[in-house]
């Protein structure tokens, strides 16, 4: 046993043996050093990089305290986003399957306000919500975190950014003085500083330098005119093929049009923009994370938070002016520790951007658009489709049950069906492009646990 083991760690059993499991057996830097001082009841700073395994470092910091015969709030996580508050809840409740009687809550916009309240009145110990609706529930009384023992700040630099500083503080001075403060950060500016100092106690400081990823990102560069920036990713498209791909665009009608034109052009295209409803943004984060779509066109609403395995390439159609939001956009390639690749398209008047990246990476990669193939001679299409079936988790729903549907009744090879995610009223299957349509019909005029549903193709 080394010191990096999980089980070097003072955890439970069925703690242990969860993250076995997961295959989870060594800890990343960031858990190896916060760890100790997380489970040994210290108030953390920790500061690291996007998919360094942070959440799982908080994740286990607050399960380890666990009380499950007491329903209150017991440990709340504040995020930036819905979709990173959606996927923290994810990870949590798969770290906490081993454990009994865990319930953990998702509190974000974009959702009714009724049915949160509703589970609220029913209890749970772990609560993980962005700050606005946090704070809606605090002032309406139907959230108490009176007896809240940890506090959770995941991407706290981007909260700031977003502007929820007034929400975290109203939050923050609800919160019992004697807790635990874990603030986690891909950055330290001044306004975190000042947080802080006025929030945490004596908090240790954690810090695991950028400049040493587990995964290598590679990253081109290549100068257009303005007028090239579209037709720049499709030759990007035809050089390289990757799959899966996210094109991130600097305003959401740049990206609806680029998703029109990969269409056009036999492309496996989803748009995901702040404007669209939560509804549609769930579904397209899901038919990316399924493999159900090629290339995810996207603004800087998933620059953070989208925990997608295995995406081949980013390409910044436009570069960010900010090089902090170009780190994070870059490090959704390449996750778990395989190298990435990142495809830049320069135009003339972001000579300056590029200087800001330069000062931070080094000498950049620069290649000529004009080498590359002008057409994708074969259409770009995903491996998998998404079959949507109205019945969800209060339909008692599980995925064991579509797996059966699908592999038994309908007779489809195991290795055709992909991800499975179930919500409440709804779930969604990936299975093989070629047998898709074959699945279909098949669950049209089949059973699932015995009943009739509606099933459609995305």
């Amino acid at each position: 046993m080394t010191a990096t083991d999980f089980s070097s760690l003072p955890l439970s059993s069925p703690m242990l043996e969860t993250l076995d499991h997961l295959g989870y057996r060594q800890m990343t830097p960031i858990q190896a050093e916060s760890l100790p001082l997380i489970l040994g009841g210290e108030d953390v700073i920790a500061q690291s990089r996007t998919g360094s395994g942070k959440t799982v470092a908080f994740g286990i910091g607050l399960l380890a305290p666990l009380n499950p015969a007491f329903f209150g709030c017991q440990a709340l996580v504040l995020c930036p986003t819905r979709e990173l508050a959606a996927q923290t809840t994810t990870a949590l409740r798969t770290l906490a399957r081993a454990l009994p009687n865990v319930k953990i809550l998702t509190l974000a916009g974009g959702t009714p306000f009724g049915p949160q309240a509703s589970s609220l009145e029913q209890g749970a110990q772990i609560v993980v919500g962005t700050p606005g609706r946090v704070q809606d529930h605090l002032e309406r009384g139907t959230l108490d975190i009176g007896r809240l023992n940890c506090l959770v700040l995941d991407e706290a630099d981007r909260m700031l950014d977003m502007g929820f500083i007034d929400s975290m503080t109203s939050i923050i001075e609800r919160a019992p003085t004697h807790r635990q403060t874990l603030l986690f950060s891909a950055t330290y500016p001044p306004g975190i500083e000042q947080l802080a100092a006025r929030f945490l106690r004596s908090p240790k400081r954690v810090s695991i330098e950028e400049q040493s990823p587990s995964n290598p990102i590679t990253q081109q560069f290549y100068e257009i005119e303005p007028g090239q920036r579209f037709q720049g990713v499709l030759r990007l498209l035809a050089a390289e093929r990757p799959q899966p791909c996210i094109a991130f665009c600097h305003t959401r009608q740049q990206c609806q049009e680029l998703q029109q034109l990969l269409a056009a052009n036999r492309v496996s295209a989803q748009a995901l923009h702040g404007d669209m409803e939560q509804r549609e943004r769930d579904q397209v984060l899901a038919l990316f994370a399924n493999q159900s779509c090629s290339v995810l066109v996207a603004t800087d609403v998933a620059a953070r938070g989208l925990d997608v395995e295995g995406v081949a390439a980013v390409i910044n159609v436009e570069l960010s002016p900010d090089p902090a939001v170009h780190t994070h956009r870059i490090g959704r390639s390449g996750r778990a520790g395989q190298p990435g690749l990142a495809l830049n398209l320069v135009a003339p008047g972001e000579m300056g951007r590029v200087r800001a990246i330069e000062e931070r990476f080094g000498p950049l990669q620069w290649h000529a658009i004009d080498r590359l193939p002008e057409h994708l001679d074969q259409p770009l299409l995903a491996p998998m489709r998404t079959i949507a079936i109205a019945g969800g988790r209060k339909d008692k729903v599980r995925p064991g049950d579509l797996l059966g549907a699908l592999t038994g009744e309908a007779g489809l090879p195991g290795d055709a069906i992909g991800k499975i995610s179930i919500s409440d009223y709804q779930a969604l299957v990936a299975v093989r492009w070629d047998l898709a349509k074959t699945a279909l019909e098949r669950l049209e005029t089949g059973r699932i646990k015995g009943r009739k549903f509606k099933v459609r193709l995305l």
